[in-house]
């Protein structure tokens, strides 16, 4: 595609930025020429100030305003805002919001009130979009509106992967991502290294390569020798149920395989059981952890797909200038190996802005649901605070369920969850359901939870 002229000649998109951390600021630093973002907030305006002069803008351009009537004149007077509150600048003149905070409270809170006062949505934060992204959707459309998940990251990316498949007419076996942190061992010192943890895996060199192994036995072996390292993460799966709210793809199982795995041996294990994979059938979604050597190239947390190979000549040659496939040669993958935050964002927010045009579904579904799961005993009185890069809750894990309305004796979507406190025990392996948590009657998150299962389910 020729992008140069996917757009009006003259169209530029003004962006309110919210939230100035990793992909926020990449966003801020690349500066898209036809993006104009003369508004940053966070959760105080120094802080959303030290994030534009990080991003190389002067600083007498940078104007910190504590309040509406400042904001105001700052933007009359052409400079660039730098706010703690949203309802300091959304009356401002700007077209798009992103919203990149990671909270999901506050992320609910910011989407709700740029919807409301008639401006498009970007939402960057995955925590808001699991939860209540397509009842967001929905009620933009209405007012012609448009919120949209964000290239830069791996659900937007995955979406656009299988649409194109299945444009071509492909045959999806399995859809995913690496995970974020490769898996790096080093034959020399017998050591496993991920986000910057190492670990010793003595003979791990027998697990390197797959060859004509067991797929089952081996990646086991693999996951009990790394068994100190993190094998599950909340996003990765939290990330994988908002592809499905576009998508109509499930999980194999509700917590994924999740193998730790070389590039080359992905469509071999992500193929049908019969064929000697690990999947009981087609269009599953999934997650692995990148296995390499030092030196080797990363899947950088991209995104793949695996497809039917059909016509075993095509694929053959395709084989032969590179292309990746299974070791019985019926299964072959497609990837993109990258995911490049706020430097890409931009393809999602001139589409929105200037196309009205979403980079997920038109008209997104809540099909699966990210549920929070106690991996030790909680006691009553635990506040599950969701801490960290990716807001993640201290012995509490997830998995993936068919999507369902809100009930006491249900289990309670695991940003629902996040930062609430216990008013009753759950056990090691239980889901935490509503029933079991002090919510506040003021939640933006859980009203607007409860639109969406108005929406789509009745209630």
């Amino acid at each position: 595609m020729y992008r140069h002229t996917l757009y009006p000649a003259e169209g530029k998109v003004s962006v309110c930025l919210v939230g100035t951390g990793a992909f926020g600021r990449s966003l801020l630093a690349h500066r898209v020429p036809r993006l104009d973002i003369r508004i940053a907030v966070d959760i105080n305006a120094s802080q959303a100030a030290a994030a534009l002069s990080a991003a190389g803008i002067p600083e007498h351009n940078i104007a910190v305003c504590e309040n509406a009537e400042t904001a105001e004149r700052a933007f009359a007077a052409g400079q660039i805002i730098a706010a703690g509150d949203l309802a300091h600048v959304i009356d401002r003149p700007f077209d798009l919001l992103v919203e990149a905070t990671g909270n999901p409270e506050a992320g609910a809170r910011h989407a709700d009130m740029a919807v409301a006062n008639g401006r498009d949505v970007a939402l960057v934060s995955k925590e808001v979009d699991s939860v209540v992204g397509p009842g967001l959707a929905h009620r933009a459309a209405a007012q012609g509106l448009v919120v949209t998940p964000v290239d830069g990251d791996q659900p937007s990316l995955l979406i656009d992967l299988v649409t194109w498949a299945e444009l071509l007419g492909f045959e999806i076996i399995a859809a995913g991502k690496a995970s974020e942190y490769d898996f790096v061992f080093d034959p020399a010192s017998e050591t496993l290294t991920s986000n910057g943890e190492t670990i010793s895996v003595s003979g791990f060199s027998d697990l390197l390569d797959l060859g004509q192994s067991d797929v089952d036995a081996l990646i086991n072996a693999r996951a009990e020798a790394a068994a100190r390292l993190p094998q599950r993460a909340v996003p990765d799966l939290c990330e994988m149920g908002v592809v499905s709210h576009s998508i109509d793809l499930v999980p194999d199982r509700p917590d994924f395989h999740c193998p730790i795995a070389r590039i080359v041996e992905v469509p071999t294990i992500f193929s049908r059981r019969h064929e000697g994979g690990v999947l009981a059938g087609d269009r599953r979604l999934e997650v692995f952890h990148c296995l390499r050597l030092a030196g080797e190239v990363s899947f950088a947390g991209g995104v793949f797909i695996v497809v039917r190979c059909r016509d075993a000549d095509s694929w053959d040659m395709l084989a032969q200038k590179g292309h990746i496939l299974s070791r019985d040669r019926k299964t072959a993958m497609i990837y993109l190996p990258r995911h490049l935050l706020g430097l890409e964002a931009a393809t999602s927010i001139l589409d929105a802005g200037l196309l009205k045009r979403s980079s997920g579904a038109p008209d997104p579904k809540p099909r699966l649901d990210l549920i929070a799961i106690a991996e030790q005993d909680l006691p009553a009185g635990t506040l599950l605070s969701a801490t960290g890069h990716h807001h993640a809750i201290q012995h509490v894990g997830s998995t993936l369920v068919p999507a369902a309305p809100l009930a006491n004796d249900g289990a309670a979507p695991y940003y629902i969850a996040a930062n609430r406190r216990l008013i009753r025990p759950v056990h090691h392996g239980e889901p935490v359901r509503i029933g079991d948590l002090e919510l506040d009657p003021s939640s933006h998150l859980l009203r607007l939870r409860r639109q969406q299962d108005a929406i789509f389910f009745g209630r």
